[in-house]
């Protein structure tokens, strides 16, 4: 076996190693009731890796999560309370899939046709979406009480709450599109250098275009999930995703340099950030260094992933 496919595996093993320690230390760890809190908890972060793994790939960033989720989970607060008590209102969801690709389009626009940094481009955006939420909900928040939206999030499914379908159902999708179609191709070829795919004849604008706006469905989808999950629409229960999003990617092998890694990865490191929590957690750790270790295990992984021969400089 070659050190090259060694290291694509080095973060199952990390998360095979962190399920035995946990259990030996938490046995409680190590029970059905937990197994569906994690995949419970894991649901949100599940969904929105799918958008941010292709953006990764291609060697950008997508700063814009949060505003992302946040609009997404104030509309269905709002939706909620005007409209709720029928079947009907579940099409929030498609609606915040929508509104999620539509910021999504016009953050790649921006990023794409007038070439500003994606950094700076989504960062703008993710502020320009808390905005938005904020002024929709007058600075407050909405309790979302309708069934069938609470419902979409806890409903059972063999065992698991809805959330958890819903989650395999986006990365379905999102497999499919990397694996199966021109665009999930192109993001690998794009990722490996700019230059390589325009000789390659790639439409490098609007491959980077299609992926922004997909990436933002899946956040607003996401943020849709979360809003369900909480009862609540409001901005602060986004604070944290786009940390954990970008951690949960990096964490599974795909480089910030672009080209490596894919969905199956990010689903690794999803479940090796969710582990970890939920471990430390059963153990009585603290949440400041909750954090601090999950700090510590992004600047590892972004250490162990970076392709160094790639970098001209370190920025």
């Amino acid at each position: 076996m070659t050190m090259a496919k060694v290291k694509t595996l080095i973060p199952l093993l990390v998360l095979i190693a962190l399920c035995l320690a946990i259990g030996l230390i938490a046995p409680r760890f190590l029970t059905v009731s937990n197994f569906i809190r994690l995949c419970t908890g894991a649901a949100v972060p599940l969904i929105l890796v799918c958008g941010m793994t292709f953006i990764i790939l291609i060697g950008s960033i997508d700063l814009s999560v949060e505003g992302n989720l946040a609009v997404a989970a104030v509309t269905v607060g709002q939706v909620g309370l005007q409209f709720g008590g029928t079947p009907w209102i579940l099409l929030v969801f498609p609606l915040v899939t929508i509104v999620g690709a539509l910021i999504g389009f016009l953050n790649g626009a921006v990023h794409v046709y007038l070439r500003v940094p994606s950094f700076l481009t989504s960062l703008g955006f993710g502020f320009v979406g808390v905005g938005v939420a904020t002024l929709f909900v007058a600075g407050g928040s909405i309790t979302i009480t309708d069934a069938w939206i609470r419902g979409a999030a806890f409903y059972r499914v063999l065992g698991l709450p809805m959330a958890v379908c819903v989650a395999v159902a986006a990365l379905l999708v999102a497999l499919y599109i990397q694996n199966y179609t021109r665009l999930g191709r192109w993001a690998y070829v794009l990722g490996g250098g700019e230059d390589i795919a325009i000789l390659s004849g790639i439409p490098v604008r609007r491959v980077r275009l299609a992926l922004y706006t997909l990436a933002g469905a899946f956040f607003g989808l996401g943020g849709g999930i979360l809003a369900a999950q909480l009862g609540l629409g409001q901005i602060q229960i986004t604070t944290g995703y786009l940390f954990t999003t970008i951690t949960a990617v990096v964490v599974g092998g795909t480089a910030l340099t672009g080209g490596v890694g894919g969905i199956l990865n990010s689903i690794v490191g999803v479940f090796v950030v969710t582990v970890l929590s939920n471990g430390m957690v059963l153990m009585g750790i603290p949440t400041a260094a909750q954090l601090g270790v999950q700090g510590i295990l992004t600047v590892i992984a972004v250490a162990t992933s970076l392709d160094r021969k790639r970098l001209v400089s370190v920025k």
